[in-house]
């Protein structure tokens, strides 16, 4: 590889990256949270992302049907609303579906076995079958309208377009600005819920110490199952922004990014907020870069196809060196 194709390539393939790795960092922090809380892993919560993005493509879909204009030979000529006035509707929603979604797998699927005192282990079975429950309904469901995978419409009269960057010599889709956005928006909230608000000291106490907790007057189940909304929200959230980026939504879509979010959340310590936003982005860039680099670098010997095991590759490397992740701390066992 020549040094010009090198760096010809970097800008577009960092910003390509930081892109991909803000979705991951999203629906890893649905992870980190119920985790920092109930120290179990939700893997029903990467179908909760699907069922989202679903919902957001959806109502987008039905938009573009009821705000088209047309001539008298009903010709579509145009829509009456802006693509990105559709696209916050459609986030609201799926973030409203998907933490209605996760709210109600809590109840169902973890609060009888938590308040019953089962071991940690049967929670974790119990999220893997209503993980293939939440595939199943979603596939018969969409089965239902005829169409199983569903791409994300084009309003065509204002399309995303993209924007020159002068300094990197790259022009930039808009839609990897929204991304930026939104999320920075997400994040910023968060935190400011966590750390500044009485709910968010409640959430911290009962991370904490739960029986603690319940004996200081805060109600555990209540807040159990806000951290699950607030989780499945943002999993919505990161359903129809990795629609918007890549295209299309299916029932099977989930399980390929939860992993990598998952992977994203122990990557950066999970249990922290910080430590699954750095995750995600670090994870985006060594798969985007990897994706962009083998084919040239190995002459073809080592394709794109192998992107997956470079960063599982560096994610083993780093938990070798660094057990708890980057950001996160060594926990000791209460007593």
């Amino acid at each position: 590889m020549t040094p010009e194709l090198f760096f010809g390539l970097l800008p577009i393939t960092i910003v390509d990256g930081i892109s991909l790795g803000l979705v991951y960092a999203v629906i890893a922090l649905g992870y980190t949270m119920v985790y920092g809380v109930l120290e179990f892993i939700n893997f029903a919560h990467s179908e909760i992302f699907m069922v989202g993005g679903v919902l957001g493509v959806e109502l987008l879909i039905w938009l573009q049907k009821v705000t088209a204009i047309k001539d008298a030979g009903e010709k579509v000529i145009g829509y009456s609303i802006h693509p990105l006035g559709a696209l916050i509707i459609a986030l609201i929603f799926a973030a409203a579906g998907a933490g209605a979604l996760a709210v109600a797998v809590e109840r169902v699927a973890y609060r009888p076995l938590r308040l019953r005192g089962a071991p940690k282990l049967v929670p974790l079975i119990s999220a893997i079958g209503m993980s293939l429950f939440l595939i199943d309904a979603t596939r018969f469901i969409e089965s239902l309208f005829g169409q199983f995978n569903r791409p994300f419409p084009e309003f065509s009269a204002q399309p995303f377009f993209s924007v020159p960057v002068p300094f990197l010599n790259v022009s930039v889709p808009i839609k990897d600005f929204v991304v930026l956005a939104v999320v920075l928006l997400m994040l910023g909230g968060l935190i400011y819920l966590i750390n500044y608000t009485r709910t968010g000291r409640a959430i911290r106490a009962v991370a904490q110490d739960q029986s603690t907790s319940a004996l200081m007057g805060i109600d555990v189940s209540r807040i159990i199952t806000l951290v699950f909304l607030i989780g499945g929200a943002l999993g919505g959230v990161a359903g129809v922004l990795y629609a918007l980026k890549y295209g299309n939504v299916n029932p099977y879509i989930g399980f390929i990014p939860g992993l990598k979010s998952f992977t994203a959340a122990v990557l950066g310590g999970i249990g922290s907020i910080p430590g699954a936003m750095l995750g995600g982005v670090l994870l985006g860039l060594i798969e985007t870069f990897a994706g962009t680099y083998l084919d040239p670098l190995t002459g073809g010997v080592i394709d794109a196809s192998y992107k997956d095991i470079v960063a599982f590759g560096v994610l083993i490397l780093i938990l070798i060196f660094k057990p708890a992740g980057l950001l996160g701390k060594a926990v000791s066992e209460k007593v």
